[in-house]
């Protein structure tokens, strides 16, 4: 059955259609056009001015593995894991999707709502006797459209300011993985330096036991004090007991990988293995390209963009809203007379709406919306003198642990002759223990700072890495179009 409009109706569809067409195609926004925020950015690294750096490829940190740089084949087996188990990731996934899903419900606003009602009603009255009323049944189906169109830009400016915050939760989201990453490659290397020490301690506690079995025999034999065998003693068991508390510092690095890639530390454990002491050279680029790379940034910029949308949806309340209605659908006391033609019903409409006073309101909000503007843009460019000051400073560190670890081998080197010599000369007679136990403890300290130096540049080296972003940008992740 082909049931038409009355000529009235498809008349007033005419008008109304056209007067929304003529209103949405001279829509204008009412928010501020936006700009991203001027923030200071030097010409260049001032710490690595001196050229102390070493030549580095320039894509190195953009193929994203950024931990491979390190050489160590189990560093690249964990970090992969930290992207699928890390629960601090999959907090930042979900709201990533979540923001995501908000941009979706903005969008739908752009779209006419369209609605299909039903219903039936059996309504009688009366006491029963000669005049009672008959009772009467009522049966409706119809269906409903309602529009509201974006004549001053106000949906278009909640979508733009939606897609802000869903990238900023982007960016928000591969900091925290960058984190996270850089969180597990420091706790690694810290535990295999916990290996290394570990096995330094070992062989200086083997070492000792030696001196003390030679001082205890020069004691047995009437040549040397009884002192002797007590600093021996002494120097012995304070060895063992940086050895029992190294053993315990590993396993809470231990525990903290297992946390960090999602598991209980219960039940994971790894054993110990060749540490690779690399010190990759870090690619820096100019500072300009800062503001892309690093996630932090990016969200921060992203979130005065969606402020900036803000202002706009508080301005257009100064301005009318419009709003198109309509509905078609049937009336009748009987199910089979429901779709005639008699029995049809049709409503079309356009309101129109206007705030007359509100004592103020709608200009506080303004207000209110352009001083959160205000201060996105302020956190905005703390956030990148932070970022340059990060960057520095690492640089500066490592420069300094640069310079250090040459300097450290050697007074390592020194450290050690001067402990065999002085052993040999004890056993010659020629000076007293106490000179053993200090060269003893020297030497022990320089081996120990050596291997921590080594590993203090490999954090450095991460924490830089970390502060240039990563090899992330700003355009890696997926858009959302703005329709």
């Amino acid at each position: 059955m082909n049931i038409r409009p009355a000529p009235a109706a498809r008349s007033w569809s005419r008008t109304v259609l056209a007067v929304a067409s003529a209103a949405t195609l001279a829509a204008c926004s009412v928010g501020p056009a936006y700009q991203r925020a001027s923030a200071p950015t030097p010409p260049a690294y001032k710490e690595a001015a001196s050229g102390w750096l070493p030549a580095a490829p320039a894509d190195a940190l953009d193929r994203g593995d950024w931990w491979t740089l390190f050489g160590d084949a189990e560093l690249n087996r964990l970090v992969p894991q930290v992207e699928v188990s890390n629960q601090n990731v999959a907090f930042a996934v979900a709201s990533y999707a979540q923001a995501q899903a908000l941009v979706r419900v903005q969008r739908a606003a752009f779209f006419p709502g369209v609605n299909l009602s039903g219903g039936a009603t059996r309504s009688g009255g009366g006491d029963g006797g000669a005049g009672a009323r008959a009772t009467a049944n009522n049966f409706q189906l119809g269906l409903g459209a309602s529009w509201e169109p974006d004549v001053w830009g106000r949906l278009g400016l909640a979508v733009s300011g939606a897609l802000a915050s869903a990238q900023a939760s982007e960016a928000d989201l591969a900091a925290a993985r960058l984190s996270a990453q850089a969180l597990l490659a420091t706790d690694y290397f810290a535990l295999r330096e916990a290996d290394a020490e570990a096995a330094l301690l070992r062989s200086t506690v083997e070492g000792y036991e030696r001196a003390l079995k030679i001082t205890q025999n020069g004691y047995d034999a009437g040549i040397v004090a009884k002192t002797d065998v007590l600093q021996a003693q002494t120097t012995l068991a304070n060895a063992r007991a940086d050895l029992a508390a190294l053993i315990g510092q590993r396993a809470q690095l231990e525990h903290a990988i297992a946390v960090l890639i999602g598991q209980a530390p219960g039940t994971f454990s790894l054993a110990s293995a060749q540490w690779s002491m690399t010190v990759p050279a870090v690619p820096l680029g100019v500072p300009s390209t800062l503001l892309q790379r690093r996630p932090d940034i990016a969200s921060a910029e992203r979130s005065v963009a969606a402020a900036n949308a803000q202002i706009g949806i508080q301005r257009s309340a100064y301005f009318p809203s419009f709003s198109l209605s309509g509905s078609y659908g049937f009336a009748s006391s009987r199910v089979g007379d429901l779709f005639n033609a008699s029995s049809s019903l049709w409503s079309i409409g356009l309101s129109v709406a206007q705030t007359i006073f509100d004592a103020g309101a709608t200009r506080a909000r303004v207000a209110g919306a352009e001083a959160a503007r205000d201060a996105a843009i302020a956190h905005y460019r703390q956030t990148v003198l932070s970022a340059f000051q990060a960057v520095e400073d690492q640089l500066s560190t490592a420069r300094a642990q640069s310079e250090q670890e040459a300097l450290r081998r050697q007074a390592s080197a020194d450290a050690d002759l001067i402990e065999q010599q002085l052993l040999n000369r004890y056993r010659a007679g020629q000076v007293g223990y106490t000179d053993v136990v200090t060269a003893q403890a020297s030497a022990l300290s320089a081996r120990r700072t050596l291997v921590q130096l080594v590993n203090s540049r490999q954090a450095s080296a991460i924490a830089l890495i970390q502060a240039l972003g990563g090899g992330w940008h700003a355009s890696d992740g997926p858009s959302i179009e703005t329709p």
